[in-house]
């Protein structure tokens, strides 16, 4: 399903991750930030896959809710959590979108 994203323009939060095999408590993280996420100012929502690598974009109000969402102290603990044990490499790409097109 696609997010229900307004007129632009809005941001775009680009999640690209490479996940070790096992699960070692992900899937309940996983789950808890998006429910907690869905409570934040600003959020648009998101779409995300994985395979071998994983991608999830969120989008955004605007780079003040973006920066607030980073703060979220569950939010850094699931970061942390992120680098320690589950990911064996990721990369974040914040864009504003300008333009949206669809079918």
């Amino acid at each position: 399903m696609f997010a229900n994203t307004p007129k632009p323009p809005y941001y775009a939060v680009i999640f690209t991750s490479i996940r070790i095999d096992e699960d070692r408590g992900y899937a309940a993280m996983s789950d808890r930030m998006v429910e907690l996420v869905q409570q934040q100012e600003g959020f648009l929502g998101f779409e995300s896959a994985r395979e071998t690598l994983g991608i999830t974009v969120s989008y955004w109000r605007d780079e003040a809710s973006i920066l607030a969402w980073k703060a979220v102290l569950e939010h850094k603990e699931a970061q942390e959590k992120g680098k320690s044990t589950w990911y064996t490499g990721y990369k974040i790409r914040i864009a504003k979108v300008e333009r949206d097109y669809e079918k």
